[in-house]
């Protein structure tokens, strides 16, 4: 709120979006959001789609919030009130996105990836069917009822519209079952109840599938509008040239700029900073505090697939910080650099004996795990007092 009561001028500034303190804001946000799934196993790509969505549902609310705050700037004689007063003035505000609305949103997080990743581990074969299934118990809302035991194949356009989560709290799922053991429901009459369980959705607003579409939250939300549905900025379509309608196009256009890198200098620091302060945070918070001869130590220690064992301190951390962050995908890197611990327990060693220029009595061992969409590097430093991870690198593939 601070940056906010410095904006000048009769209406908010977008470009206040790529403020580093507004960033940060937005970072921690998403990040709440993402913890919902930290759990879930699913594919790297699924989860970074999945992380992408909340990065850019996260920057979309923090402009709602801005700018319903905005117009508190001034007084009733028309004068900028003092930061305090205006902080006062907006607590119920901050507090209304950032508290009431945060937790319907973590549990609709947690659902959407929940069924996301379900999506992805369905067979794609025609041996099974898809059923829908509510919780089985009296809190069950009498329109969601409706769905349960809706039965049909993967392909079917009805799991399109009408796949959980459908509404705030929904706690709805679907399961595979053998298709001559349940009877398929037929389509029309599926879609016919499917409408009935959504008639309090007036505004369609979940009726997508976060599993295909790879979301945690729709295009069309609280805070977007229903042309949202159909906008290729929306679906990840940066035209450079596309030309904002409105200030909630304009907002959206530069959170999917940032989250793409087609960004200014000003905001490069800023993503950069922010993924700084993400990892050292996280390894303050997760190194464990260890027996070191008499005394103690925080790392981790584990085994490489090559049987090797391996030392995590906190240097591994601070290298890959500090080394290449001109890197357009050094904030990846950083996010990467949080599961270097399992990562190691998975990569394939490729280079059992690189010479060390900088480090005459050491050698390094050098790892490689390929996900979907990236390969990560991994180098161990190796002297006679032990094998210490040293840096990780993550390139396109």
């Amino acid at each position: 709120m601070r940056t906010l009561h410095q904006q000048k001028g009769a209406q908010l500034n977008i470009q206040i979006l790529a403020e580093d303190s507004v960033q940060q804001f937005i970072t921690q946000h998403a990040a709440i959001l993402d913890s919902a799934f930290q759990d879930t196993p699913m594919s790297d790509k699924l989860r970074s789609s999945l992380q992408q969505s909340d990065y850019i549902f996260s920057g979309i609310k923090t402009f709602h919030e801005l700018n319903e705050a905005f117009p508190s700037l001034i007084d009733e004689n028309g004068v900028r009130k003092p930061f305090e007063r205006f902080f006062n003035d907006v607590r119920t505000i901050h507090d209304t996105y950032n508290r009431n609305y945060l937790r319907a949103e973590y549990n609709f997080a947690h659902a959407a990836a929940d069924m996301a990743a379900k999506w992805e581990q369905f067979d794609d074969s025609d041996r099974y069917l898809l059923q829908y299934r509510t919780a089985g118990d009296a809190k069950v809302r009498p329109e969601h009822a409706e769905l349960n035991g809706v039965t049909l194949p993967k392909n079917d356009s009805f799991w399109d519209t009408y796949y959980p989560p459908n509404g705030w709290n929904c706690r709805c799922t679907v399961v595979e079952v053998r298709k001559g053991k349940y009877k398929q429901t037929p389509h029309d009459q599926a879609m016919a109840r499917g409408a009935k369980a959504t008639l309090k959705d007036t505004k369609r607003m979940f009726q997508f599938n976060p599993g295909k579409q790879q979301k945690t939250f729709p295009d069309y939300n609280p805070y977007t509008i229903k042309q949202c549905n159909n906008c290729d900025i929306a679906k990840g379509k940066l035209d450079l040239a596309f030309v904002p309608q409105n200030e909630l196009c304009a907002a959206c256009q530069l959170m999917r700029q940032m989250e793409n890198g087609i960004i200014d200098e000003k905001v490069s620091r800023s993503k950069i900073a922010n993924a700084k302060k993400s990892l050292e945070n996280w390894y303050k918070d997760n190194l464990p505090t260890v027996p070191f001869g008499k005394n103690t130590a925080k790392r981790i220690e584990v085994k490489a697939t090559d049987g090797t064992h391996i030392i995590i301190k906190r240097s591994f951390y601070n290298e890959t910080i500090n080394k290449y962050q001109n890197d357009p995908i050094y904030p990846l890197k950083l996010e990467y650099a949080k599961k270097a611990h399992i990562l190691i327990t998975k990569a394939r060693l490729i280079n059992p004996h690189e010479e060390s220029i900088d480090h005459t009595d050491s050698f390094f061992k050098v790892y490689e795990i390929i996900d979907d969409c990236y390969r990560v590097e991994i180098k161990v430093k190796c002297n006679r007092d032990g094998n210490f991870m040293h840096i990780l690198r993550a390139y396109k593939k």
